[in-house]
This record gives C-alpha cells, sequence and structure tokens, in this order.
C-alpha cells in the first residue's frame, strides 16, 4: 500500500499528467495503484474499495462484484466527467497529449509490463490499446516492484483463457505492453526526489507481504525530501475490497455497450472453478460475504 501512494504521488507529479489535467484529457483505469492515483489528481476516488476490475484476493485470481464497480474515471480540463458508453467514444478526442493511466500485473527488467485479462474480448485495455497506439496517445503504467517477473514476454506465451488445465480462480490471459511509460518505485525516486534508486530485496511478513526494499542516492537535500515524505505514507492503509459474489460472477468490462448477461452470453469456457457456488459451498478461505447478500 504505501508504494502504491508513492508511485501515484509520481504519476501525479508528472509534467504529461499534470498538462492533459489542465488542458487536455485524462482516463483512469480501475486498479487498486490507480485509487491512489486518482486521489492525487482529483484529490479522491469515488467508491475507493470497489474501484477495482480483477483483483487477486484471498489467494485466487479473482473480480469484483459487476453490478458495485464504479466507471473508470475521465478528467477533461481538470473536470471529472462520465465515461460514454463505450471505450471507443470515451477516447474520441483522445490525441498525442491525452493521458491514459492502466495498472499492470507483472513488470520485468525490460520496463515491459503485462496485464492479466478475464474478460474474453481482453477488456478496457483490450478496447483502448490499438487505438491508443494508433494516435500517439500516452500510456503510463503505475506498477510495483512486487510485480516483478523474469520476462513479460515468455510469461504472456503461457498465459489465456481457454488454455489452461487448472486455474485457481479465474482463467486469464496477459496482454504484453513494450511501450508504455512505466512508473515503478524506481521512477518515483526519480521523479520526485531527482534520486538513482536500485531494487535490493523483497517480501515480509505479518503485513509486510509484497514489500520492497530499495537503496536510493543522491545529495543529502533531495535525500532528506525523500525521507520526509516516506515517512508521511508509512502505515498507508491497504484497501479491502470485496470479491464477486461466486454465485453470479459475470466478468464485464466498462468498454462496451451491454448488460453483464449480454457480455458473458457468448463465452464458452467456465470462466472460474468457483463460479455458481453459494457462500457456504465454498473452501473457508473464499467465504467473505453472508449468504443472505
Amino acid at each position: 500500500a504505501e508504494s502504491k501512494r508513492f508511485i501515484a504521488k509520481a504519476v501525479a507529479h508528472l509534467p504529461e499528467v499534470r498538462k492533459a489535467k489542465e488542458e487536455g484529457e485524462i482516463v483512469i483505469g480501475h486498479g487498486s495503484t490507480n485509487v491512489c492515483v486518482a486521489e492525487e489528481i482529483l484529490g479522491e476516488c469515488p467508491q475507493a474499495e470497489k474501484f477495482l476490475s480483477g483483483q487477486i484476493i484471498h489467494g485466487i485470481l479473482c473480480v469484483t462484484q459487476a453490478e458495485e464497480k464504479p466507471p473508470i474515471i475521465v478528467i477533461r480540463k481538470g473536470k471529472p466527467v462520465p465515461p460514454e458508453l463505450t471505450m471507443e467514444e470515451t477516447l474520441k478526442k483522445f490525441d498525442a497529449e491525452s493521458v491514459f493511466i492502466k495498472g499492470a500485473n507483472a513488470v520485468d527488467p525490460e520496463g515491459n509490463v503485462g496485464m492479466f485479462v478475464a474478460h474474453s474480448s481482453a477488456g478496457t485495455i483490450g478496447y483502448s490499446y490499438g487505438l491508443l497506439c494508433a494516435r500517439g496517445c500516452q500510456l503510463i503504467v503505475p506498477v510495483g516492484l512486487e510485480k516483478l517477473i523474469p520476462s513479460v514476454a515468455q510469461a504472456s506465451k503461457r498465459c489465456g483463457q481457454g488454455t489452461f488445465y487448472y486455474s485457481q480462480g479465474l482463467r486469464i490471459g496477459m496482454i504484453p505492453i513494450m511501450n508504455a511509460k512505466v512508473i515503478t518505485e524506481v521512477q518515483a525516486f526519480r521523479i520526485l526526489f531527482d534520486l538513482e534508486a536500485v531494487h535490493v530485496g523483497g517480501g515480509g511478513v505479518n503485513g509486510s507481504e509484497g514489500s520492497v526494499v530499495l537503496v536510493a542516492e543522491g545529495i543529502k537535500k533531495n535525500l532528506d525530501q525523500a525521507i520526509t515524505l516516506i515517512e508521511t505514507i508509512k502505515g498507508e492503509p491497504p484497501l479491502r475490497p470485496k470479491k464477486s459474489l461466486c454465485m453470479n460472477c459475470v466478468v464485464t468490462t466498462p468498454s462496451i455497450l451491454a448488460t453483464p448477461e449480454k457480455q458473458l452470453a457468448n463465452q464458452h469456457i467456465k470462466h472460474c472453478m468457483y463460479r455458481g457456488k453459494r457462500e457456504e459451498e465454498l473452501p473457508p478461505f473464499l467465504q467473505q460475504r453472508a449468504s443472505k447478500e
């Protein structure tokens, strides 16, 4: 959670983001890091605990409840506006100075990122990526080094909703992206404080799982400024989202004009081993909502 906040502050500080906020357009996709990004850019993220789509929760690949999910955030000349009914319409006026912010599930040492996709049409990134590339729009991907993997290229070759024999939770594909501006903790140190950081370790216990350890180098004044900021975000509370109810789970995307039922109608793959089960039928580690819900 602390890394997400630190990275979000760096994203909000980027010159292209500040310019797009004042003069152009920004789209912020769902995601736990993007909750912090929205808060740093706008001052708030409406329904923060529900501003996710896919999520890894209770040790499985999962989604949020479709009808509870708020829309993606669209900012035009400093003001949030409702997104259009389709991604194509939402991005109609996007140009080379517009900014699209999307989180990721993997980042590799080469700066490539991978995004899990549970929707059969690849969801938000699937409906936006071609347009963003065609027009030269600015795709910014905030992602913590807890998601560091050896190779996005190799990982993406091994993912696919229809390829898995067994999957704990959702079956997913992966979109590999090589042309985004990726912001990890390393870039955040540089953007905010002109410090060079090196990732030297990670992991933890008792609430520190997912932690990363970095060494930052630079002049004392900048180091002192970084220390001051980092000390203010220590203890950043984690989000406490709920997973989708398995009984009526539907993998949806905010990118097309269709009801959740219609979106799922053409999916022939049973997308999750737990779909259709009542709460009391789930393994104990997955029982999180009362059956009456």
